[in-house]
């Protein structure tokens, strides 16, 4: 995918299409092609994400699900790519960026028809497909450190929510989606999204060995804040200068409890200031218990020198 990108003249307008669309195509037919073993069960997880490959109106329900932690995770990335793609089809012609979408239906109605005749429901003479499919063996292209489709990825978010109520696991999921698009909105190389899902950690470079951790609170901790911390990595060998050690520990500094639930853009907009400022970590952590940390309005409500 795709047979209209190689049509294009320009490598700087076809490589974000082939990006996003690989992407697109990993993202759909990976959930499909495996099965849902959470609980000891073999399920199956939901197709209804491809109906959003097909009819742009559908796409905001990618946002609204609550299946499972995996599964809307993959959903949330998926809305994603078809964000990044309907901005790089922007600068193409009306011509091609019809084509490239009858291609994203074509894809959706081929994995359709793949799942039929896997589950039995399509007719013996029916036409044969060019997507090249196999429960537990999907043919997708995606990027190497596209973790969010690997079995571990799918594992640690299910282990996160054994024993979740419904209610908890929408709880949860909501947060999810709050701390991925924040991450989402920034560099990559220096935050990451942990491996459950319930925190970013960012540590940029010449930070002098600060760090950020933004941590959602436990679905089940009724009452318990978002939490905002800066920590410091502090050499093992107190002979030692940081940046020249063998071994360090990190140790938290200080912490801002949130009296209300951060949004996406609350916490992408305070990445971003440490993005474009990494010592700002060290001013923050000598900021004194109860008050404010310069440049926003989250108060320290707890010192670990003190």
């Amino acid at each position: 995918m795709s047979k209209t990108v190689t049509s294009l003249g320009e490598a700087r307008l076809a490589a974000p299409i082939v990006d996003a669309l690989n992407e697109i195509s990993a993202l759909a037919t990976a959930p499909v092609s495996v099965y849902d073993g959470r609980e000891r069960r073999t399920d199956h997880y939901p197709s209804g994400h491809l109906e959003a490959l097909a009819d742009a109106s559908s796409r905001d329900a990618l946002l609204t699900g609550a299946h499972s932690l995996w599964y809307e995770y993959v959903c949330l990335r998926l809305h994603q790519a078809l964000a990044d793609l309907e901005g790089a089809l922007a600068a193409l012609p009306d011509t091609v960026s019809r084509a490239i979408r009858a291609e994203l239906e074509e894809e959706a109605n081929e994995l359709r028809a793949a799942l039929d005749e896997f589950s039995g429901a399509s007719p013996e003479d029916g036409p044969e497909s060019e997507r090249q499919w196999d429960f537990g063996r999907p043919f997708v292209t995606g990027d190497d450190e596209m973790d969010t489709l690997s079995g571990d990825t799918r594992e640690q978010f299910d282990q996160r929510e054994a024993g979740f109520t419904p209610e908890e696991r929408e709880k949860a999921v909501a947060d999810l989606r709050v701390l991925a698009t924040a991450h989402g909105g920034v560099d990559a190389m220096w935050t990451s999204l942990d491996d459950a899902g319930s925190g970013i950690f960012a540590e940029p470079y010449d930070a002098d060995g600060f760090y950020l951790t933004v941590q959602a609170p436990e679905p089940g901790d009724a009452g318990a804040p978002w939490e905002i911390e800066v920590g410091r990595w502090e050499p093992d060998d107190p002979d030692e200068q940081y940046g020249d050690h063998s071994s360090a520990t990190g140790s938290s500094v200080i912490r801002c409890a949130l009296p209300v639930a951060p949004g996406a853009d609350e916490i992408a907009r305070l990445l971003r200031s440490v993005e474009e400022k990494p010592l700002v970590l060290a001013e923050w952590a000598g900021t004194p218990e109860g008050e404010v940390l310069a440049g926003t309005t989250m108060v320290v409500t707890r010192r670990y020198d003190s």
